[in-house]
C-alpha cells in the first residue's frame, strides 16, 4: 500500500494543503489503495529520508517522491490505467493550470486565509507556520491580513478566466473532472477547510463546480469538515 504523507491541523481530519489535496485526488482517480498519514510542520524528521521537508510525499513500493506535479508523474507512468491526460496536449493545458493556480489563484487565497490557517494548527506548529510566512511576506500576518475584506471583492474578480471557462464546460478539464480540475480544487478546499470565510458567493459558477468536486470519490473531500462546520459546534 502506498504511503501518503498529508499535511494535517491539529486535528487529524483537518486536511488542509492544497499540494496534497492534488495528491489525494490523483490517488483516488488512479483507483490506488493508500494511507494518508497526518503529518505536521515539525515533524520533518518523519520525511528526512525525501531530503526536504514538505509534503506531500508518498512511498510506493520503497519509493520516496516529493511534489504534487512529480507524483503525478510518477503514479501516470507507473499506473497507466485511468490516465490523467488523453494527449500531449492535455497535459500541456494542466500545467498552465498549475501555473496560474500558483501564481494567482493561491496568491489571492492566501491573504484570505493565511492567519485562519496558522489558527488551527497544533500548537507546536505554529512559531514555525508564523515566522516562515511572516519573513515571506515581510510583516505580520495580522497586518497582511487586515485588509482582506476590502480586497475580497477583487479576488472574486480576478477569478474571472475560471468562471467564464465553467459557463461553457462543467469541469476544467473539460466534460469530466481530471488533474487540472484537483490542481485548482486544491486551493479552494485549502480555504474551505482552514476558514469559515466562504470566498465564493452562492451564485458563482465556481461555486457550483466546488460543489460538484466535493462530491468526487464517494464524496471524499467533503468528508473532510469545513472549519465552519468545526466552530459552530
Amino acid at each position: 500500500m502506498i504511503q501518503f504523507y498529508d499535511l494535517a491541523g491539529a486535528r487529524d481530519d483537518q486536511r488542509l494543503s492544497p499540494y496534497c489535496w492534488r495528491t489525494r485526488l490523483a490517488l483516488e482517480h488512479k483507483g490506488l489503495s493508500y494511507d494518508a498519514i497526518a503529518w505536521r510542520f515539525t515533524e520533518k524528521d518523519l520525511i528526512a529520508f525525501t531530503g526536504q521537508g514538505a509534503c506531500p510525499v508518498i512511498v510506493d513500493n520503497g519509493k520516496a517522491v516529493h511534489d504534487s506535479w512529480a507524483i503525478m508523474e510518477y503514479l501516470e507512468a507507473t499506473y497507466p490505467a485511468h490516465p490523467f491526460f488523453d494527449s500531449p496536449q492535455a497535459k500541456a493545458h494542466a500545467l498552465f493550470i498549475k501555473h496560474w493556480t500558483e501564481q494567482v489563484l493561491h496568491v489571492g487565497l492566501t491573504k484570505q486565509v493565511v492567519l485562519d490557517v496558522h489558527d488551527m494548527l497544533a500548537d507546536r506548529d505554529k512559531p514555525h507556520f508564523r515566522s516562515t510566512r511572516e519573513q515571506r511576506l515581510g510583516m505580520t500576518l495580522e497586518a497582511f491580513s487586515a485588509d482582506r475584506d476590502a480586497v475580497l471583492p477583487a479576488f472574486r474578480a480576478a477569478l474571472s478566466p475560471l468562471r467564464t471557462t465553467l459557463q461553457k464546460i462543467p469541469f476544467v478539464s473539460g466534460e469530466r473532472p481530471s488533474y487540472a480540475d484537483y490542481i485548482v480544487f486544491g486551493g479552494f478546499q485549502w480555504a474551505r477547510v482552514s476558514s469559515e470565510r466562504d470566498v465564493l458567493e452562492p451564485s458563482d459558477p465556481i461555486y457550483a463546480w466546488r460543489e460538484s468536486m466535493l462530491g468526487l470519490f464517494g464524496g471524499l473531500p467533503a468528508k473532510t469538515p469545513a472549519r465552519g462546520a468545526i466552530l459552530a459546534k
